[in-house]
This record gives structure tokens, sequence and C-alpha cells, in this order.
């Protein structure tokens, strides 16, 4: 990514400012698996609150952060998700992002880029009618 699309552009990662008040006023306090990296900061904000916030690995897409982390930045808890969770179920699957607007996404029966046909009515449905 260029300097210039950090200087000037917020969807794909994070601006200049960001990664520079992260360094300067922010304390790591971990990493997920796709590599998003968390922070909090290091005094309270002018309401005596703790600011959180995530620095992505790639384009910023809130679908990316996983729940547990969903949790930590909503402040539901103080620790880290590893030290306040349950460890993981075996039935259990991992996180997948979100492919809505990919060649991926879920497109049913009758879906245009499925060739716009669907499956005829199974005759439970009756149309209405004004001169009825």
């Amino acid at each position: 990514m260029s300097i210039l699309s950090k200087i000037f552009t917020w969807w794909n990662g994070a601006t200049i400012g960001t990664l520079l008040n992260s360094r300067r006023h922010g304390q790591r306090v971990g990493a997920d698996a796709q590599g998003n990296v968390y922070y909090r900061a290091t005094k309270p904000d002018t309401r005596g609150r703790e600011r959180r916030w995530v620095i992505y690995n790639g384009i910023n897409d809130a679908s990316r952060v996983p729940p547990e982390w969903h949790g930590w930045l909503h402040g539901n808890f103080d620790g880290t998700p590893e030290s306040e969770l349950p460890p993981a179920r075996i039935w259990e699957v991992d996180y997948t992002p979100n492919r809505t607007g990919t060649s991926e996404a879920y497109r049913p029966s009758g879906a245009l880029e499925r060739g716009g046909v669907r499956a005829p009515a199974t005759g439970d449905y009756e149309a209405w009618s004004p001169d009825q």
C-alpha cells in the first residue's frame, strides 16, 4: 500500500494518523488469528472511560472482528479474550468472513447470478384478484 493511500484513505487499513496515535497513546493488548491488532488507551478519555480500538490487517470490515474480540472492544470484560473465555468446544468452527459481494456469496435458486429461473410454485399459493 502506498504512502499516499495511507495518508488519505481510511477504508484500506489504518491511516497514518491512526497508526501514530496507536503507537503514542495506545497499549497493544493482543492480536487475533487474522492478524488484526487490538489496542487500549493508556489514559482514560475526558469522561473517564477506557478507549479500545482495532487496527485491521487489510481492508476495514467490522465483520472481520471475531466474537470474542468484539466483546472486548465493547467493554464486556477487562482481560484479553484468551483469559476470560472458556476453551473452544469441539463442535465450534473457525471464523469465516462475510461473503456478501463476493463470488462465494449465498445465491438461492432464482437469483440472477444463477440464471434467474426459480422453481415453479407448488400450488399452496393462490393469487389475489380484485374481481373476486
